[in-house]
């Protein structure tokens, strides 16, 4: 079987979705199956060897450019694959920027649109290289909101096509009306012409049914998996592999010493809340920091630390700052971190200096990678009571769940977690079990291998 696998790039940005579907792709190879990563709008960002095509389409800049000016949707090919280069969509992406609503709505539905839309030329570069050059018996998409290429897809190649949901409802919930339901027509439309859609939860499954319209027997729960290499098994159980922070972070700030009467953490190390996932609101930031604001009001945990770790847009930094500024004006400026965008030994470092994950998001997560992550390093999670993140529990034991969008009582669960470490090491020892046995990329990948292998046949 031979499969073209179509990833959208996210300019430079450490992504879920380019992050899952790159372990995916490489866990394949592994198997000995014929795939090609192929990147959209830009080339893919991430933290492990990129296995994908050195080549762009739907290049953000041609993409762009061809909504925006009638003249670039008729420039020859030469001038097309000049602007497709992958180190001038780099550079040209290289700083996020606030793009205007309209703008963003009637690009959104012109891409939807597939060869009604204004990129139709980039529609028919597509389907020329995958006919002349791929030659795939399978397409699978990494989202749906790249899909109005597939009714030109399937008259060229007469294969199936399946789309992976992983995120597309928060897009579309931040696109203003009357684009919003413009999408929806568009989006419903598509559905009809998709092989089947491979979700990661049964919570997602769900949900999409009824948001996109999606058949039940179209859908396929796929176990999310990451690649466990490097994620050493620690010593003696949570807390025992981390560095001596007695000075607070690395910046050298804060030196009081935790209470060791309820704490029970190795001397001179004190405890440690991380976050990691995107500084944005639907990742639940504010709602972290107003629980550790709260945990530092009570008796036996005023040395508690946080630290958080991800990307910060341009756009979101007014947020990222107010939340900082927070803690600084509790006089907590000694006792909180924000390292930034780490790459996957940055990542592996920060994991190990926690004592507990939380990224309590405001929105329904889709797929949870960095809980998964957490888990395989032994730091066990307090989530939110919501999305995908109960079956994460139920399914690795790795953790607890709190009422959603609820400050207090995701403070009184991590005090309670912190001062029980018998119940911290079950969580750890179970979470890493769990991921290195069930959630591995190899799992993922024979999981996701036996759909394409189901569907694969269903040629058109």
């Amino acid at each position: 079987m031979r499969i073209a696998y179509l990833t959208a790039g996210a300019a430079g940005m450490y992504c879920g979705s380019c992050l899952h579907d790159n372990t995916l792709a490489a866990a394949l190879v592994r198997l000995g199956v014929d795939i090609q990563l192929i990147p959209t709008y830009t080339p893919i960002r991430t933290d492990e060897d990129d296995v994908s095509l050195d080549r762009v389409f739907f290049g953000g800049i041609n993409v762009y450019l061809q909504q925006k000016l009638g003249l670039f949707r008729w420039l020859p090919p030469s001038w097309d694959r000049i602007l497709d280069r992958p180190w001038l969509l780099r550079r040209a992406t290289a700083r996020s920027t606030a793009v205007d609503p309209k703008f963003l709505g009637d690009l959104t539905i012109s891409m939807l649109r597939g060869e009604r839309g204004h990129q139709r030329k980039e529609v028919r570069r597509l389907c020329r290289y995958l006919a002349s050059d791929a030659k795939p018996n399978l397409v699978v998409l990494s989202n749906l909101l790249i899909g109005g290429c597939i009714p030109t897809l399937q008259r060229t190649l007469a294969a199936p096509v399946l789309v992976t949901l992983q995120g597309d409802d928060a897009f579309l919930e931040h696109l203003p009306e009357p684009y919003k339901a413009r999408a929806f027509d568009e989006i419903r439309r598509l559905v009809s012409n998709v092989d089947g859609f491979l979700v990661h939860s049964r919570y997602y499954a769900e949900f999409m049914a009824g948001y996109f319209g999606i058949p039940t027997d179209k859908l396929h729960v796929v176990p999310l998996g990451i690649d466990t290499r490097g994620y050493a098994e620690p010593e003696n159980g949570t807390g025992t592999d981390r560095p001596d922070r007695s000075q607070g972070p690395e910046n050298g700030t804060g030196t009081d010493r935790p209470d060791r009467s309820q704490s029970h953490f190795p001397a001179g190390r004190p405890p440690t809340i991380g976050y990691l996932a995107r500084l944005a609101p639907e990742k639940g930031l504010h709602v972290l920091v107003d629980a550790f604001l709260e945990l530092r009001q009570r008796p036996g945990l005023k040395d508690v630390r946080l630290r958080i770790a991800g990307w910060l847009g341009e756009h979101q930094r007014p947020f990222a700052e107010s939340q900082f500024d927070k803690l600084r004006m509790a006089g907590l400026d000694d006792a909180f971190q924000y390292v930034g965008e780490v790459d996957r030994r940055g990542k592996l470092e920060f994991l190990r200096s926690l004592d507990i994950l939380s990224v309590p998001t405001t929105h329904r997560e889709p797929k949870g990678l960095f809980v998964l992550e957490s888990l395989a390093a032994g730091v066990p999670v307090v989530l939110p009571d919501h999305g995908v993140f109960p079956e994460l529990i139920a399914s690795t034991g790795g953790g607890c769940l709190v009422p959603p969008h609820d400050p207090l009582a995701l403070a009184g669960a991590i005090a309670d977690l912190l001062g029980d470490e018998p119940r911290r090491r079950q969580y750890a020892a179970a979470g890493r079990q769990a991921v290195q046995q069930h959630r591995h990329a190899e799992a993922m990948a024979r999981a996701t291998l036996d759909v394409f292998q189901k569907l694969g046949g269903k040629a058109r």
